[in-house]
């Protein structure tokens, strides 16, 4: 997964900046941010170059929040949402939004759409595909991929109506709504506003 986010994303062309925030979510959901990662978030830019600009404000809150917490409280935070023995407290994966199951339909129908796609599973990933972290380098790929056959707004629009739009929302609030999540809430936060911004984006390509 990506760890090279640049985090400034109201300094580039529209796509380009899409396709940083995928990667940049890739990282975040995928693991603890790195050390290299959590200084970029503190020394991120989090003014938009429009007043009120729709992710301004859960941008800002993210970046106080890296600001706030050392790493090792952020590192013990992802611990205990999303790792330890057995079941997790909140879930990243989609089979559990859609189906209430792991490794159900949905991971069978999303295996089918990434062949399609060309794509695979890379296998030093434990992670099955429907992981948020996963889903969202597709994106990013997506977006930023060299093969205009594959890259392309009808690809990114089937993708991302298929396997993200569907549950991200109820992963969000369930990050939300945990009593220990600090820096994951306002992740989460920042996530939901992207994927509105997103939705809107492609519901005006219909």
């Amino acid at each position: 997964m990506t760890q090279q986010a640049q985090l400034s994303p109201s300094g580039l062309d529209e796509e380009t900046a899409r396709a940083e925030i995928y990667g940049l979510l890739a990282a975040l959901y995928y693991a603890p941010p790195s050390v290299q990662l959590s200084e970029k978030l503190r020394v991120a830019v989090t003014e938009a170059p429009a007043a009120g600009a729709m992710l301004e404000a859960s941008w800002r809150e993210l970046v106080a929040v890296a600001r706030r917490l050392p790493e090792d409280a952020v590192r013990r935070e992802y611990d205990t949402l999303f790792g330890g023995v057995g079941r997790p407290e909140v879930y990243l994966f989609g089979s559990h939004y859609l189906s209430g199951f792991l490794n159900e339909k949905p991971l069978a129908a999303l295996r089918t759409d990434l062949a399609a796609l060309g794509l695979a599973r890379d296998e030093a990933m434990a992670e099955t595909e429907d992981h948020i972290a996963y889903l969202c380098e597709v994106m990013r790929y997506l977006i930023a991929g060299d093969d205009v056959e594959v890259a392309n707004l009808t690809r990114q629009r089937e993708f991302f109506s298929r396997h993200l739009q569907p549950w991200v929302s109820a992963l969000c609030d369930a990050m939300q709504a945990h009593p220990k999540a600090d820096f994951y809430r306002s992740l989460a936060a920042f996530t939901q506003a992207f994927i509105s911004v997103e939705t809107q984006g492609f519901d005006m390509l219909v």
